[in-house]
């Protein structure tokens, strides 16, 4: 954690322990920051696990081993560093992955592909190896800790602490997930520089467990952006320890499937919502509609748009209701519009409808309203029934002055 705390900060909820899921942390000293740098998480024999991951090219062999482990479908544990993200050194960095993994899956007794890893911190520096060993001796020796803690310890730029949690009956059995996240700037479908990690109680299918994330990843994840930038190291993986008993989820059809994957949507919502709240010198919180598109994707394309736009989100943080900007956005969005089709309001006030500004439109609302944290703007293409959501940041001097000197 560092620098001041967002102004949009959200107290940690009190996250319930998951059963077959045991945190640990401690100090691997990966960054002279005097606190723990090095989450360590136990999984039951049997968890399932699914996993969304970045699409930037210059990945690092913790995403890369990610995702190919991820299709056989078990987990035994899951290691985060942070303050080195190990991406862009090459051999050595994966040799440093790979022997985490070999070290915990000899102490636990598991195929080393059940052993998950995440990095995040600085580009380009390799994981000391030597770090990293103590750094796992002392987590396997660490007596268990809270979410909280463990939320903390996988912070970098983060400002305050993430979580989520939720619970749905499937099958006449109560379930539980308790989920924690990293994420504060470089944050861009898809997805945003952010770990994210769900921890449930259920019994799950791995594939319908995969199918539940990759879509709930499509609809929050993947609709948030603080600067455009994607990351190297994103990672959402979710762990379905199965302790809760009831009948494991399979397929859709499943009885309390549905519960179970709406729960999901909404722990995801939730910590992709605190990851804007933290976006690096944000003020504000704006959530862009946009409806009336082609298709679904083709409204998140637009919403997109306007949400990475510079010149939309400084006009925002200048509490400045400029449509024409939201306008240009659009435009260049590269999916079907139609200017004179086009609407456009702040707050539950249109300023524009069918491509012209309204004769009588009153800008005083929309000024009182640019005035608070939580901020709105609305499009509609009017072109057909695609609508999607997407949330963003204002961009102002704080993120020039955290990103200015970020490896200081």
């Amino acid at each position: 954690m560092s620098h001041a705390i967002s102004p949009l900060a959200q107290p940690f909820p009190a996250l319930p322990a998951i059963a077959g899921a045991t945190p640990r942390i401690a100090r691997a000293g990966y960054k002279d920051w005097g606190r723990c740098d090095l989450t360590f998480v136990e999984l039951a024999e049997g968890t399932a696990v699914a996993g969304v991951f970045t699409r930037n090219i210059c990945c690092s062999s913790e995403v890369d081993l990610g995702r190919q482990n991820v299709g056989q479908g078990r987990a035994r544990a899951l290691v985060v560093n942070a303050g080195n993200s190990n991406a862009f050194t090459g051999y050595r960095g994966r040799e440093a992955v790979e022997a985490i993994m070999d070290q915990v899956a000899g102490h636990i007794g598991c195929p080393r592909e059940q052993v998950f890893v995440s990095s995040t911190g600085v580009i380009g520096v390799p994981l000391p190896k030597d770090k990293a060993r103590a750094g796992i001796e002392a987590a396997l020796q660490a007596k268990p800790c809270t979410w909280q803690d463990a939320a903390n310890t996988i912070g970098t730029t983060d400002t305050f602490a993430k979580g989520a949690t939720a619970t749905a009956m499937v099958g006449g059995v109560k379930v539980t997930l308790s989920a924690i996240i990293k994420g504060s700037g470089m944050i861009a479908p898809d997805m945003a520089t952010m770990l994210g990690y769900v921890f449930t109680d259920a019994a799950v299918d791995p594939a319908f467990l995969q199918a539940c994330l990759s879509d709930a990843n499509q609809r929050t994840f993947s609709c948030i952006t603080v600067d455009s930038d994607t990351s190297t190291s994103d990672t959402v993986l979710a762990f379905a320890t199965g302790a809760a008993g009831n009948a494991p989820l399979v397929s859709a059809d499943s009885p309390g499937a549905d519960a179970f994957a709406a729960a999901l949507h909404d722990v995801c919502r939730q910590l992709a919502h605190l990851v804007v709240r933290d976006g690096e010198g944000a003020q504000k919180f704006i959530a862009v509609a946009v409806s009336g598109a082609v298709s679904d994707e083709s409204a998140r394309r637009v919403g997109l748009a306007i949400a990475n736009s510079p010149l939309v989100k400084t006009a925002i943080a200048g509490e400045d209701a400029n449509w024409g900007r939201v306008v240009m956005a659009v435009g260049k969005a590269g999916e079907p519009a139609d200017r004179d089709r086009l609407s456009i309001g702040f707050g539950g006030t249109w300023a524009a409808r069918q491509g012209q500004p309204l004769p009588d439109y009153d800008e005083a609302p929309v000024a009182a309203h640019l005035k608070g944290q939580e901020i709105s703007i609305e499009v509609d293409l009017g072109l057909g029934e695609g609508r999607a959501t997407v949330w963003t940041c204002d961009l102002t001097h704080g993120y020039i002055a955290i990103n200015a000197d970020y490896r200081s």
